[in-house]
């Protein structure tokens, strides 16, 4: 008996919402190996990688903090990812966003006014659609890659901050470390649960991801997208533009994570520093797989994946494992999750070898 991959006459509905689950599946198999590879207690290092960090109301709040600018990110790439706009570069236009809005914090330094947050916000939403409209740019004009410009501008970005802060941002009073001022109380987003580190930036994750829904699957510009990344000669035949929909695309991914660009440096860093993001830029194409480009499932795969951060560190501190956990875990579950997509198209169907001499 041999095995082979036949083509569904149609994708199935069920094999899509079965894949994260099968994913999430096959990645806790593959981490109860490792664990137990690794010497340790597979159910202790469990507890300590997915229970302990959300048992107390700080560990709860850590949890929200982190999904908030995974949410973000997410639902920004998710409007493009649907018309086939493949913007990777989300980590620079965070770190771009960062530096706008934390730019603008440290030049009205001594405000006290109620408008420097929200003008923070949007400087941020500019920064990162000025970031993401050079590989919309070069697409539309060029027809270069947009994969590959996009991921090129993230360390570009990076290393405009590094300088900033190396430079002419630097903290005078901050023993020489690379590091900008603090800012004052008006640059800063207010918490929301006492005793921990969670912002409203928390709250503006959770508007987005209302606002991708009404986008996505209640406006004619978020159907006109999705025509075009289902169909795209049925859209050119409709009229649909397809330079608008790689422009909009963009610039929504990029605004997104513009905002959470400035959610982390008003919010948990409280400055700017060479490194703004432990990656939630490249994190969020996996929430945004995960939760199948959908504001619902992006909204619980961030969760699921600001669990996974949270994990690393506690593994780190209670079983001394190192860093690396978290990406392993994070790649694992994306490996899992492509390998369960095939099923949406092909079914796996036995076929009868013919004996030898038939």
């Amino acid at each position: 008996m041999r095995y082979r991959l036949e083509p569904r006459p149609a994708p199935s509905r069920a094999a899509g919402w079965l894949s994260p689950f099968i994913a999430v599946a096959a990645t806790m198999l593959i981490g109860f190996a490792l664990f137990t590879a690794l010497g340790k207690d597979p159910w202790q290092a469990f507890h300590v990688f997915f229970v302990k960090p959300v048992e107390t109301r700080y560990g709860v709040g850590e949890l929200l903090l982190k999904a908030g600018p995974l949410m973000l990110c997410a639902v920004g790439l998710a409007s493009g990812y649907r018309a086939n706009v493949w913007n990777i570069g989300a980590e620079g236009q965070l770190t771009m966003g960062a530096i706008c809005g934390g730019g603008l914090a440290l030049l009205f330094h001594d405000s006290t006014s109620l408008l420097l947050l929200p003008a923070m916000i949007v400087a941020g939403a500019l920064g990162g659609m000025a970031w993401a409209a050079i590989p919309a740019l070069l697409r539309t004009r060029f027809n270069a890659n947009e994969i590959l410009v996009s991921l090129m501008l993230v360390y570009v970005a990076t290393y405009t901050l590094s300088l900033l802060v190396h430079g002419p941002w630097r903290d005078p009073e901050g023993f020489n470390f690379p590091q900008s001022k603090m800012f004052e109380p008006a640059a800063l987003l207010p918490n929301l649960l006492e005793e921990t580190r969670l912002n409203v930036g928390f709250l503006i994750a959770l508007a987005a991801i209302a606002a991708g829904w009404v986008f996505m699957a209640k406006s004619l510009v978020g159907f006109q997208m999705r025509v075009a990344g289902l169909a795209p000669a049925a859209a050119n035949y409709a009229g649909i533009s397809a330079t608008r929909t790689i422009w909009l695309g963009m610039l929504i991914g990029g605004a997104c994570a513009g905002v959470a660009g400035v959610g982390e440096a008003a919010g948990p860093v409280g400055q700017l520093q060479p490194s703004i993001s432990p990656g939630y830029g490249f994190a969020a194409i996996i929430v945004a797989f995960v939760g199948r480009l959908h504001p619902l499932g992006i909204l619980c795969a961030s969760l699921l994946m600001s669990l996974l951060y949270l994990g690393g560190e506690s593994a780190q501190m209670e079983l001394a494992l190192p860093s690396a956990v978290t990406g392993l875990f994070q790649g694992t579950l994306l490996f899992f999750l492509l390998a369960s997509d095939v099923f949406i198209n092909f079914r796996l169907r036995a076929a009868r070898v013919p004996a030898a001499g038939g």
